[in-house]
């Protein structure tokens, strides 16, 4: 039932007399309390002033036409010769033998044995028995005429100490060895060095990502996996949606570690994260790249954002802003230098630097340019680490901050991380429709309430996001030089009560938004490969199982953790045809496609589960 506006302002003054603290007078002047009580009023009445007008803006946006797939925009046609089709995986979600053959825990460990902390206290200790299916799922890459593989290697499982000279696993060794030497029979392996599971030592010792000491924990990691690896692996990614990492993990707490540090908490820790992205890279070239011949980048995710009203200049600076605070924040400085000039005037704006621009192209200067040491007070913002640095911006300053949570890079470390990127990896799974909103009365400030806007999905979700979502591309093209791009992780998650193989939503999500990308190289888009994500259901972090994701159903109920394909499995047809050859071909797949779901597959192993129905469709 919708409230009118009379009904939600008189249950927001209840609110009111509800929680405004009683004013006690403890030794103190009339004229002292009059001023705390105009001081107390005035923060509640900005408050009421910005809740009236949030409810106007969205009741708007509850009007607001969403764009719709128009059958005629479909695009016919096939990818150029040689495009890489895929899925991937991520160590954490599907290995499973959390504490087996000698591998240490990671902060996800930590993480999901604490209560409250995952939906139903679920963890990934078994997740989906990956570590041991490794074969099976293979076959899996097989049946569905996959040619690339991403997946993620476990840091904790090849070092459980977190130091190379104290201990390399070698049962972690093999296990990654073995399962290298498996894909290169039919297809081409892609690893990622980080996704999430850090080890828990790390965050036990030093903070983790709070402290700039991991810098170079990470790169001897890396070299380690180039060491091992790399003469079979040509193409490795550094991080994996690092945006999560910093704001889940170290300001929202929603994900691992499950910190609430707010502050420059997200800002400190990504701020390390390209560092030693840099850091690696430059390893690679200096040490490997001659001799293994690959490639070395990263993986960033990020919605896209429109204007809920494309006609309001302050929605349109809203979505700028969404863009720059999602994928700007971290591709800026690998590509341009520095952070976006957006975040640098709205989080902080440094004075100008006395310093003089210094050559890029050499690795060997860059490595002598690129001086960190431990930090020795966690807590501190970047600017107070580095007094030298005057930096007061907008957002700090009315947070009533003395200096910028937004970190800065000296000139030589902008000369050292620009340019460290042999490709680009975009992670994508919808698009946002934003509108400006500002948050002037929050009494814990952090990245969320820095860029001043409202994020709002299509209720009907997933039908409007591939046509504006692929802009995305467009938008790295034009900022960022046209770098080499592949879609590293694309897909859509359903939370369903019982087994569910005929996911008509998944196959109209991958049909739509694949064809928006067969339209980018058209545009000059350097886009070479497309990864679904993912192949199988599995552990979905703070969600637990309660959501799936694409091409194999797993009974996590069954101890055997059966795989079954759903009909999105029907991919393989795209990547035969190397994309959409005509109508007429593919209206015939999406026939076979739920054909192929008969009532016993739409039940296998739900016991009571008579009627199964999607309950919800969801995104991550």
């Amino acid at each position: 039932m919708r409230l009118s506006y009379k009904a939600l302002l008189q249950l927001y003054l209840k609110w009111i007399e509800l929680v405004i603290p009683p004013v006690k007078i403890v030794g103190t002047s009339r004229r002292h309390l009059v001023v705390r009580k105009v001081r107390v009023m005035k923060t509640y009445v900005l408050r009421l002033q910005y809740m009236l007008e949030l409810i106007a803006r969205l009741d708007t946006a509850e009007n607001f036409q969403w764009t719709k797939n128009n059958s005629g925009s479909f695009y016919y046609g096939t990818f150029p010769n040689g495009f890489l089709w895929g899925v991937g995986s991520s160590a954490y979600q599907t290995e499973g033998a959390w504490d087996k053959d000698g591998k240490g825990p990671s902060i996800w460990d930590a993480f999901t044995h604490k209560k409250g902390k995952v939906f139903r206290n679920e963890t990934g200790g078994s997740a989906c028995d990956g570590y041991y299916k490794v074969k099976h799922d293979i076959q899996l890459l097989k049946e569905l005429k996959a040619n690339h593989y991403l997946f993620s290697i476990s840091w904790p499982r090849i070092m459980p100490t977190e130091i190379k000279t104290e201990q390399v696993n070698e049962k972690g060794i093999q296990f990654y060895n073995d399962t290298i030497n498996s894909l290169l029979e039919n297809n081409i392996p892609i690893v990622s060095l980080y996704h999430w599971d850090l080890p828990q030592v790390l965050q036990e010792k030093y903070g983790s990502w709070q402290n700039i000491s991991m810098i170079y924990y990470f790169n001897d990691y890396a070299n380690l996996c180039f060491e091992k690896f790399g003469d079979r692996v040509k193409h490795c990614i550094t991080f994996s949606d690092p945006w999560a990492v910093a704001v889940k993990g170290y300001d929202t707490g929603e994900h691992a570690p499950g910190l609430k540090l707010g502050g420059c908490s997200a800002y400190k820790a990504a701020h390390h994260i390209i560092k030693a992205h840099a850091k690696v890279w430059c390893s690679y070239n200096d040490a490997w790249r001659s001799e293994q011949q690959g490639m070395v980048g990263i993986s960033l995710t990020s919605g896209w954002g429109g204007p809920i009203d494309p006609h309001s200049q302050r929605d349109k600076a809203a979505a700028e802003r969404y863009i720059q605070f999602h994928l700007g924040w971290l591709a800026n400085p690998i590509y341009k230098g520095d952070y976006p000039e957006v975040m640098k005037n709205n989080v902080g704006k440094s004075h100008k630097s006395n310093q003089t621009k210094l050559p890029s192209t050499n690795t060997k200067f860059r490595k002598a340019a690129f001086i960190v040491g431990e930090v020795k007070k966690p807590n501190l913002c970047a600017s107070q680490m580095f007094p030298t640095i005057t930096f007061i911006g907008k957002k700090s300053a009315q947070q009533g901050l003395g200096t910028s949570k937004l970190p800065t890079f000296s000139v030589q470390e902008k000369t050292y991380i620009k340019g460290t990127s042999d490709c680009l990896g975009i992670g994508h799974f919808t698009t946002r429709c934003v509108l400006q909103k500002s948050f002037p009365f929050l009494q814990v400030p952090g990245y969320n309430t820095d860029y001043d806007l409202a994020e709002l999905v299509d209720p009907k979700w997933p039908a409007p996001g591939p046509k504006r979502g692929f802009r995305l591309l467009n938008f790295i093209k034009t900022q960022y030089g046209n770098p080499l791009v592949y879609v590293t992780e694309n897909g859509v998650a359903e939370k369903v009560q019982c087994t569910q193989l005929c996911d008509e939503g998944g196959i109209e999500y991958l049909r739509g938004y694949i064809n928006e990308i067969l339209k980018a190289p058209n545009d000059g888009v350097n886009v070479k490969g497309y990864r679904a994500w993912a192949l199988l259901d599995k552990f979905e972090w703070n969600k637990g199982f309660s959501e799936r994701f694409r091409f194999y159903h797993i009974n996590f109920k069954n101890k055997n953790k059966p795989r079954h394909p759903k009909a999105s499995a029907d991919y393989k047809k795209i990547i035969s045809a190397n994309g959409f050859p005509n109508p007429r071909e593919v209206d015939n797949w999406y026939g076979e496609a739920m054909d192929s779901c008969s009532t016993t597959h739409q039940h296998l192993a739900t016991g009571n589960c008579a009627f199964c129905s999607v309950l919800e469709k969801h995104i991550i």
